[in-house]
């Protein structure tokens, strides 16, 4: 089984990578189990954070690395959440306090049209001068309130377009089809895996 380093340490993203990469041989250990500490995220787009990410864990870990900054752009707001999504309100990964705000910024607003985004990047080692990057984009729009137990961050928030409920009432698979994340992932396994074997 092949090892690779995800540039995180957020259950919720491990989970999903560990079942979309499942069928592949493949083992996505989160960079906690190295004791890496979080790169700065100093770049000024997803793309740009997802590359520091991951090269700093590839360096610390010696491994293939995977990364992902990911947000949810929200039209009305002139894309905020946006670059700064899991520290809206303050404190990095406080979904419960970013979601009171997200709720609070959009109450006079009548456009809730939204999209989470997710850049990937693999580096299969620090230097890689030809990393693979793939982005996947999930449209809906914001409701008025939470809805569903599942998923993290926004989901509870987030109505997927097509769909009846939030992205947090989806079974895990259903979600993993439809995500910005899940598309992404695809892009980037065909690019990796697929187009290799």
């Amino acid at each position: 089984m092949q090892r690779i380093i995800l540039a995180s340490s957020n259950a919720g993203k491990l989970a999903e990578f560990n079942r979309l990469f499942a069928d592949a041989g493949i083992e996505v250990l989160p960079q906690s189990a190295f004791d890496i500490p979080d790169a700065e995220e100093t770049g000024l787009s997803f793309v740009e954070n997802a590359l520091l990410k991951a090269r700093h864990a590839s360096r610390l870990a010696g491994l293939p690395a995977l990364a992902d900054d990911s947000g949810l752009c929200v039209n009305a707001l002139n894309g905020a959440p946006g670059l700064y999504s899991a520290r809206y309100a303050g404190t990095h990964g406080d979904a419960a306090a970013n979601n009171r705000r997200l709720l609070a910024e959009l109450d006079a607003e009548s456009d809730r049209s939204a999209f989470f985004i997710c850049l990937l990047v693999l580096v299969r080692h620090p230097e890689d001068p030809a990393p693979l990057i793939a982005e996947g984009r999930w449209q809906g729009r914001i409701l008025n309130k939470a809805e569903g137990l599942q998923g993290f961050g926004y989901d509870p928030l987030f109505l997927p377009e097509g769909q009846t409920c939030s992205a947090a009432a989806l079974a895990p698979e259903v979600k993993n089809q439809l995500s910005h994340r899940g598309q992404a992932l695809r892009r980037l396994r065909r690019q990796w895996i697929d187009d290799v074997a």
